[in-house]
Protein backbone atom coordinates (compact mmCIF):
# COMPACT_ATOMS: atom_id res chain seq x y z
CA UNK A 1 0.00 0.00 0.00
CA UNK A 2 1.39 3.41 -0.99
CA UNK A 3 1.94 6.31 1.90
CA UNK A 4 -0.20 8.96 1.50
CA UNK A 5 -0.25 12.49 1.78
CA UNK A 6 -1.70 14.64 4.36
CA UNK A 7 -3.14 18.19 4.08
CA UNK A 8 -2.22 20.98 6.24
CA UNK A 9 -3.28 24.41 5.55
CA UNK A 10 -1.69 27.93 4.73
CA UNK A 11 -4.83 29.70 6.81
CA UNK A 12 -7.28 26.89 7.78
CA UNK A 13 -9.93 29.42 9.15
CA UNK A 14 -9.92 31.16 6.38
CA UNK A 15 -10.11 28.26 3.54
CA UNK A 16 -12.55 26.55 5.51
CA UNK A 17 -15.05 29.97 4.89
CA UNK A 18 -14.21 29.76 1.25
CA UNK A 19 -14.74 26.23 0.96
CA UNK A 20 -18.26 26.37 2.20
CA UNK A 21 -18.88 29.49 0.41
CA UNK A 22 -18.28 26.84 -2.87
CA UNK A 23 -20.41 24.41 -1.11
CA UNK A 24 -23.54 26.87 -0.94
CA UNK A 25 -22.82 28.68 -3.94
CA UNK A 26 -21.31 26.17 -6.69
CA UNK A 27 -22.26 22.13 -5.70
CA UNK A 28 -20.56 21.04 -8.88
CA UNK A 29 -17.02 22.39 -8.25
CA UNK A 30 -17.37 21.33 -3.84
CA UNK A 31 -18.93 17.69 -5.04
CA UNK A 32 -15.76 17.18 -7.04
CA UNK A 33 -13.45 18.86 -5.17
CA UNK A 34 -14.70 16.63 -2.09
CA UNK A 35 -15.39 13.49 -3.52
CA UNK A 36 -12.77 13.21 -6.42
CA UNK A 37 -9.72 15.72 -5.88
CA UNK A 38 -8.81 15.47 -2.42
CA UNK A 39 -8.96 11.96 -2.16
CA UNK A 40 -6.90 11.86 -5.26
CA UNK A 41 -4.28 14.42 -4.44
CA UNK A 42 -4.05 12.47 -0.82
CA UNK A 43 -3.19 9.19 -2.93
CA UNK A 44 -0.21 11.97 -4.52
CA UNK A 45 -2.04 11.94 -8.04
CA UNK A 46 -1.81 15.62 -8.50
CA UNK A 47 -3.91 17.30 -10.27
CA UNK A 48 -4.48 20.73 -11.83
CA UNK A 49 -1.33 22.87 -13.72
CA UNK A 50 2.28 22.98 -12.23
CA UNK A 51 2.65 26.74 -11.25
CA UNK A 52 6.39 26.48 -9.59
CA UNK A 53 8.59 24.28 -8.69
CA UNK A 54 11.36 25.42 -5.96
CA UNK A 55 13.39 23.84 -3.56
CA UNK A 56 11.68 20.22 -4.07
CA UNK A 57 8.61 22.25 -3.25
CA UNK A 58 5.55 21.86 -6.59
CA UNK A 59 2.78 24.39 -6.60
CA UNK A 60 -0.35 23.41 -8.32
CA UNK A 61 -3.46 25.23 -9.52
CA UNK A 62 -6.92 23.62 -10.32
CA UNK A 63 -9.44 24.31 -12.29
CA UNK A 64 -12.56 23.06 -10.32
CA UNK A 65 -15.72 22.94 -12.80
CA UNK A 66 -18.75 24.95 -12.91
CA UNK A 67 -21.19 26.08 -14.90
CA UNK A 68 -20.41 28.26 -17.86
CA UNK A 69 -22.42 31.39 -16.91
CA UNK A 70 -20.66 30.99 -13.88
CA UNK A 71 -17.22 31.28 -15.58
CA UNK A 72 -18.42 34.01 -17.88
CA UNK A 73 -19.50 36.38 -15.03
CA UNK A 74 -17.16 35.39 -12.04
CA UNK A 75 -14.38 33.66 -13.64
CA UNK A 76 -13.02 30.32 -12.91
CA UNK A 77 -12.88 29.13 -9.44
CA UNK A 78 -9.21 27.95 -8.67
CA UNK A 79 -7.90 25.48 -5.79
CA UNK A 80 -4.16 26.39 -5.23
CA UNK A 81 -2.21 23.57 -3.27
CA UNK A 82 1.69 22.96 -2.63
CA UNK A 83 3.46 19.28 -2.64
CA UNK A 84 6.01 19.18 0.18
CA UNK A 85 7.01 15.31 -1.33
CA UNK A 86 9.89 14.83 1.13
CA UNK A 87 7.23 15.58 4.21
CA UNK A 88 4.53 13.59 2.18
CA UNK A 89 2.61 17.29 3.20
CA UNK A 90 -0.12 18.90 0.68
CA UNK A 91 -0.55 22.52 1.80
CA UNK A 92 -3.99 23.48 0.83
CA UNK A 93 -2.75 27.47 0.03
CA UNK A 94 -6.16 28.91 -0.98
CA UNK A 95 -9.56 28.78 -3.25
CA UNK A 96 -9.91 31.87 -5.41
CA UNK A 97 -12.07 33.25 -8.28
CA UNK A 98 -11.38 36.22 -10.27
CA UNK A 99 -13.76 38.83 -8.57
CA UNK A 100 -14.12 37.95 -4.83
CA UNK A 101 -17.79 36.83 -5.35
CA UNK A 102 -16.34 33.73 -2.99
CA UNK A 103 -14.89 36.04 0.09
CA UNK A 104 -18.50 38.26 -0.40
CA UNK A 105 -20.59 35.13 -0.15
CA UNK A 106 -19.45 34.24 3.21
CA UNK A 107 -19.87 37.60 4.62
CA UNK A 108 -23.38 38.22 3.16
CA UNK A 109 -25.78 36.18 2.10
CA UNK A 110 -25.98 36.62 -2.19
CA UNK A 111 -29.12 36.82 -4.39
CA UNK A 112 -29.52 34.81 -7.94
CA UNK A 113 -30.19 36.47 -10.72
CA UNK A 114 -31.30 33.93 -13.91
CA UNK A 115 -29.71 31.30 -11.86
CA UNK A 116 -26.03 32.62 -11.38
CA UNK A 117 -24.92 34.26 -8.02
CA UNK A 118 -24.86 38.44 -8.23
CA UNK A 119 -22.34 40.39 -5.62
CA UNK A 120 -23.79 42.74 -3.56
CA UNK A 121 -20.77 45.24 -4.24
CA UNK A 122 -22.07 45.91 -8.30
CA UNK A 123 -25.46 44.02 -8.46
CA UNK A 124 -26.09 46.18 -11.84
CA UNK A 125 -22.58 44.75 -13.39
CA UNK A 126 -23.76 41.26 -12.89
CA UNK A 127 -27.04 41.58 -14.09
CA UNK A 128 -25.86 43.33 -17.11
CA UNK A 129 -23.26 40.37 -18.04
CA UNK A 130 -26.05 37.89 -17.47
CA UNK A 131 -28.33 39.57 -19.52
CA UNK A 132 -25.50 40.21 -22.59
CA UNK A 133 -24.14 36.40 -22.23
CA UNK A 134 -28.48 35.30 -22.24
CA UNK A 135 -28.67 37.70 -25.41
CA UNK A 136 -25.80 36.82 -27.34
CA UNK A 137 -26.70 32.63 -26.98
CA UNK A 138 -29.84 33.27 -28.81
Amino acid sequence: MRESYIFEYQNENEFRKIERSVRKYNMLAYKKLTFDYYPSIKNGEFLGKLVSDKDGVKSYDLVLPTDDMFVKVHGEVVLHYSVYQDKKVILLTNITCDDNILEEGHRTELKAYKGVMISKDNPEKDMFKINLLNMLQK
